[in-house]
C-alpha cells in the first residue's frame, strides 16, 4: 500500500542556548543549524526510513528546491510538490540545554497548496491507501473529503492544535494522532461521543504512547535515553507508526518500533536529519531485548 502525505515543508533554523529567552530577554546562541523540517517533511522522511512508500503533497518557494531534493534522496515521491512565488515555510527553533524547545513558525508556501493539486495527486491512490494530514498546510478539508470518496484511510495529526480545523476534518478521520495535551484539549472542546469510531494514537512523552480503539488501549513505555533535542520526536513516532500500520505489523510491535525510533531521534540535534533509518531502529530493539 502507499501513504499520501499532505504536509508542510519548512527550512528550520535551530539555535542552541543555555535557556529559552524570557519576554524581553536577549541571549546569545551557542550554535546554529539550518536544515529541512516541517511536520509534513519530517513525517514523510520517517515513513520512508521506516520502510514505507510515501508520496508527499506540498508546496515550496523559489529558494526551496534543495528541500525537495532532500526528500527525494530519502526515497520520498515528490511529484506532488509544486513551486510557488511565496517563500518556503520556515521555523525559528530555540533549544535549551535540557532539550526543551520554543518555535516560531512562518507558514509561507505551505498555505498555497491548492485543492485541485491534492485531488489530482490522489487520483492514483487505491482503496486502503492512507492519507496523512496535519494543520500546517491549506486544503486539508478538501483532501479529507477526496480521500474518503476514494476509499482511503485518513490519519489526521491534530497539530499545531486548532479546534476549528479539528471539527472540520474529524468526520473524515479514521486515525487521530495527538499528544497528551492535544488529547486533553480535544476531550474538553468536543461534545460527548465526537471521537466514537475514531482510533487515537496518543504520545505521552517520557511515559510512552498508546493506540486507543473502541475495544481498549494498547500501551508501550518510552525507552530511557538522554535527550539532546526533542524537535521532531512526535513526527518520527507518527511516521514509523503509520508505516507499521500500513505494513500490517501487530499493534504492540508497531508501537514499540515507533517508540524506539523517537528515542533514537531525540539523542541527536535537528529534526529531519536526526530521524533514524529502520535498520538502526531494529538494531536498537534487538540490543534492548
Amino acid at each position: 500500500m502507499a501513504i499520501y502525505n499532505l504536509g508542510s515543508i519548512n527550512i528550520d533554523h535551530s539555535y542552541r542556548m543555555d535557556h529559552l529567552p524570557a519576554p524581553g530577554e536577549t541571549i546569545a546562541a551557542h550554535t546554529l543549524v539550518t536544515g529541512l523540517g516541517g511536520k509534513g517533511a519530517n513525517q514523510s522522511i520517517a515513513i520512508a526510513r521506516a520502510g514505507g512508500t510515501v508520496c508527499h503533497i506540498g508546496a515550496i518557494g523559489p529558494e526551496g528546491g534543495w528541500t525537495v531534493d532532500r526528500l527525494a534522496a530519502d526515497g520520498v515521491d515528490v511529484t506532488g510538490v509544486v513551486t510557488t512565488d511565496t517563500p518556503t515555510g520556515h521555523a525559528i527553533i530555540a533549544v535549551d540545554d535540557r532539550a526543551e524547545n520554543a518555535i516560531i513558525l512562518f507558514p509561507g508556501a505551505n498555505r498555497q497548496v491548492a485543492p485541485d493539486q491534492v485531488v489530482a495527486m490522489l487520483a492514483g491512490a487505491r482503496p486502503g491507501d492512507w492519507l496523512l494530514l496535519q494543520n500546517e498546510t491549506s486544503a486539508g478539508l478538501r483532501a479529507g473529503r477526496a480521500a474518503r470518496d476514494r476509499g482511503l484511510r485518513v490519519c489526521y495529526c491534530a497539530a499545531p492544535f486548532d479546534s476549528a480545523a479539528v471539527r472540520e476534518i474529524l468526520p473524515f478521520t479514521d486515525l487521530l494522532s495527538v499528544n497528551e495535551l492535544e488529547e486533553a484539549q480535544l476531550l474538553a472542546d468536543l461534545p460527548a461521543g465526537a471521537l466514537d469510531g475514531i482510533d487515537r494514537l496518543v504520545t505521552y512523552g517520557s511515559r510512552g504512547a498508546a493506540l486507543v480503539t473502541g475495544v481498549g488501549a494498547v500501551r508501550v513505555g518510552a525507552f530511557e535515553v538522554t535527550p539532546v533535542d526533542t524537535t521532531g520526536a512526535g513526527d518520527t513516532f507518527l511516521g514509523f507508526a503509520l508505516a507499521g500500520l500500513d505494513a500490517g505489523l501487530a499493534t504492540d510491535q508497531m508501537l514499540r518500533r515507533a517508540a524506539a525510533a523517537a528515542a533514537i531521534q531525540v539523542t541527536r540535534p535537528g529534526a529531519a536529519e536526526a530521524i533514524p533509518q529502520g535498520a538502526e531502529v531494529d538494531l536498537f530493539l534487538r540490543e534492548r531485548g
